[in-house]
């Protein structure tokens, strides 16, 4: 008997890897939704948690990227602690709890007494958010990511995976949206005193929509087979087996969260280079107003997000290397000349425009295929732990450090070009890190299912008995 089109199961097989899409990318969407709105809202912070009472802006910035700074260095542990539970116990239940964990805590910045109310202890209790934060927000990527490449149908990763940056644009883009608008309909003294504190008040309602979504996510295929012992998942017409797979020598393991650490270095500090720190040093040091400042970053924002999928996409047809390398040469050849565009006087708000949307499009050259290439670097049972911690480290050290090293070697040096250098180093980092990713790994399946087809072939030539 044919099983008909309108069969349930048929159905919601069809509907998992589209739950998949959704309920991943909208975890990733509050976290940068928070992180973009915490990096545009940074002058005013500093006012009101680190500098009340007078001191330099440069001085109030260098303080409110420090608490920005530590978050991120608490990505890794986080990554770690819920990296192990989700290879464990499984993504679903693991996403849900990080989820809770980023809602509530940038709920509670939006409530947060300042400086002025409670003294000393306001910048304590923000830092203490802040490292909540970056504990959930290491927990986040892996699983997203980890579900996403999990559901893809064959030669579907990258497009699949990318979603989780292109999520990171959106977020990014309402953070900064949001800021515009409060800035452009309330006046500066409003916005100062209580008008920031809407951003992070709204991210309950859009949490409450997100546990939702994870509340019907279904677990992915290749951690049921590898939590039951079988050879294999089956996520799609056409997707090759899973054989059982042996945990992974910890010295390869850390050996791989190194180099994938390395190839998306770039892709970490352009990103937040050019996307999320470039308010405040528009408006700290070429003396940019805030709506200016703000205008350019959802510019740069829009143009990191018109390439992500693409980019992902493009990823799937010629392999992650050729993509990923030209986002990464493109950044550290272009970043001097794009950003003497910006400090030039002369150069009109079209040039000006174009010069950051141009940067935010090789940043997302990087940022669609990267999620895939760490997924495909790891096995299923340490998928999570391994993609998140190679993430995680890579985003502490040279996304969460960016705004302090940027803001203070400005201060102690005077050079304006600072941003330029920290991206070119990095990116020709990743360039060499880059070259020793194999071409063709995009056309294989995921690593336990390499090796099932590799074992189903030693089968077929071993002679009958």
């Amino acid at each position: 008997m044919t099983t008909s089109p309108a069969d349930p199961r048929e159905r919601a097989a069809g509907r998992a890897p589209r739950r998949a899409l959704v309920a991943g990318s909208v975890g990733n969407f509050i976290e940068w939704y928070e992180f973009g709105v915490y990096g545009f809202f940074a002058t005013i912070i500093a006012a009101n948690f680190f500098t009340p009472h007078g001191g330099t802006e440069i001085e109030g910035l260098v303080k409110t990227y420090a608490s920005f700074g530590i978050a991120f260095f608490f990505r890794p542990i986080g990554a770690a602690v819920f990296g192990r539970v989700g290879d464990r116990i499984g993504r679903r239940p693991t996403l849900i709890l990080v989820l809770l964990l980023m809602t509530g805590a940038t709920t509670l910045i939006g409530v947060l007494p300042t400086y002025d109310t409670v003294g000393a202890a306001a910048p304590w209790l923000l830092t203490l958010l802040r490292i909540l934060q970056g504990l959930s927000a290491g927990g986040e990527f892996g699983g997203a990511v980890s579900i996403m490449t999990e559901f893809a149908p064959p030669g579907r990763r990258g497009l699949y995976g990318a979603w989780q940056s292109f999520t990171v644009a959106l977020g990014l883009l309402a953070g900064a949206g949001v800021a515009a608008l409060l800035a452009t309909v309330m006046s500066e003294e409003s916005l100062g005193d209580w008008g920031w504190r809407l951003p992070f008040l709204a991210t309950l309602p859009i949490g409450l929509v997100a546990l939702w979504l994870r509340l019907r996510l279904e677990e992915t295929p290749f951690f049921r087979a590898a939590a039951d012992g079988e050879t294999g998942p089956a996520p799609g017409p056409g997707a090759p087996s899973a054989a059982p797979e042996r945990v992974a020598d910890p010295r390869e393991m850390a050996g791989a969260i190194v180099i994938g650490a390395a190839r998306i270095m770039g892709w970490a500090a352009a990103g937040y280079t050019f996307l999320v720190v470039m308010p405040s040093y528009l408006q700290a040091t070429l003396n940019a107003t805030f709506q200016q400042a703000l205008v350019a970053t959802v510019v740069a924002n829009a143009g990191f997000a018109l390439s992500i999928l693409p980019a992902g996409l493009l990823s799937d047809r010629i392999g992650r290397r050729p993509v990923m390398l030209t986002g990464a040469a493109l950044v550290a050849v272009l970043a001097f000349p794009l950003l003497n565009v910006l400090q030039e006087p002369d150069s009109s708000a079209w040039v000006q425009g174009a010069a950051v949307f141009v940067a935010g499009v090789v940043v997302g050259l990087m940022a669609g295929p990267g999620p895939a290439m760490l997924a495909e670097m790891f096995p299923t049972r340490v998928r999570y732990t391994g993609l998140g911690l190679a993430y995680a480290l890579s985003n502490a050290v040279f996304s969460g450090c960016a705004g302090l090293i940027i803001t203070e070697v400005i201060k102690r040096t005077g050079e304006v070009d600072i941003p330029a250098y920290y991206v070119t180093v990095t990116c020709a980092i990743s360039v060499l890190a880059l070259l020793t990713l194999r071409g063709e790994d995009h056309r294989g399946a995921l690593p336990e299912a390499a090796r099932a087809e590799k074992a189903a072939e030693t089968e077929e030539e071993t002679p009958c008995a």
